[in-house]
């Protein structure tokens, strides 16, 4: 009788941690924190290991260097590259990618092509920057996720981001024309970009002269006296294009976007291409280069409750997220 109530009471035990251990995975707010990891912090930003690291700001839009505890440049990153009004885990989700961005950033290239600083406010060189948009929602998401950055084989991995994928991510070669071997971490994913995404960056139609085109293709360093027809000639495992031809002239499809305008052709994600009367006329769909998350999917994602650290994980394959600060 003795051992039935110790085998008897050690099945409750089990059944009492089992049941503590599925309550704690459904309820998100006591899912553990991701774990401090050793990471190497460029020197010229550290302040030591597990500590908040400062930065060196360039600010384009005065002229003047800024020094900078990291998560308050961080806030301004955020609003800048995001919505201040986005779901709190879609602006969590973007504060990681962009404290990996920073990382990766000073790590590889060791500081801003403006003397004395180790980042700009300069999107041309890294990120856009709006500190006027920081509100409660932006500094609630940065804080959530402090020191947290996405890292693969423990090295920063190039945190790429969108604004919308048109329902497939791409691969860094046919988003980018990236030269280097493909990250490893970098996939074709679906991506439930939001119905409410405005139609213009989700479904999108423009024109261009032609001799618009001939001064595009004149900056690759393409000659060409005039354009009468406009073919994709290869498509990426994503379905986007990445080598275009005008009147038998092949170039890269992401270099022309570039060349053209990237506000105008959204992406390289093309239905059709037409030249008539003069004109160039494409349409296509999403916005941006299509590489790594979406950020239309991030909200889309946020939406249906999932958590920043499963967004950032959806859309980069392998990698883990940790903290390299406290």
């Amino acid at each position: 009788m003795k051992r039935r109530r110790q085998i008897r009471l050690v099945i409750l035990m089990v059944l009492l941690i089992l049941v503590t251990c599925c309550a704690r995975d459904r309820d998100p707010e006591q899912r553990p924190s991701p774990e401090m990891v050793r990471l190497k912090i460029p020197e010229s930003i550290s302040r030591g290991q597990g500590k908040e690291p400062v930065l060196k700001v360039y600010v384009k839009e005065s002229g003047e260097v800024k020094e900078l505890p990291f998560e308050e440049y961080l806030q301004g990153v955020v609003a800048g590259e995001m919505k201040n009004d986005w779901p709190e885990e879609a602006l969590a989700a973007q504060a990681i990618l962009a404290r990996t961005f920073v990382m990766e950033f000073v790590s590889e290239k060791g500081g801003s092509k403006y003397e004395g600083a180790h980042v700009s406010t300069d999107i041309e060189e890294a990120q856009a920057w709006n500190q006027q948009a920081v509100n409660d929602r932006v500094k609630k998401a940065v804080e959530r996720t402090r020191g947290e950055v996405a890292i693969h084989n423990n090295n920063y991995i190039k945190a790429w981001f969108h604004a919308h994928a048109g329902g497939r991510t791409a691969t860094a070669k046919e988003g980018l024309a990236f030269e280097e071997d493909e990250p490893p971490y970098i996939k074709v994913v679906k991506s439930p970009d939001s119905p409410e995404a405005p139609e213009e960056d989700s479904n999108w139609s423009v024109s261009f002269s032609t001799q618009e085109v001939v001064q595009a293709l004149s900056e690759m360093g393409k000659e060409a006296k005039e354009i009468n027809s406009a073919e994709v000639v290869q498509k990426g495992p994503s379905g986007r294009a990445t080598t275009l031809s005008f009147n038998g002239t092949e170039v890269s499809a992401p270099e022309f976007r570039i060349a053209i305008g990237s506000t105008r052709m959204k992406s390289t994600q093309i239905d059709s291409m037409e030249v008539a009367e003069g004109k160039l006329t494409i349409k296509g769909r999403g916005y941006g280069h299509g590489v790594g998350m979406s950020q239309w999917g991030a909200y889309a994602l946020a939406k249906e409750g999932k958590k920043a650290e499963e967004i950032v994980q959806y859309y980069f394959e392998g990698i883990k997220i940790v903290k390299a600060w406290e």
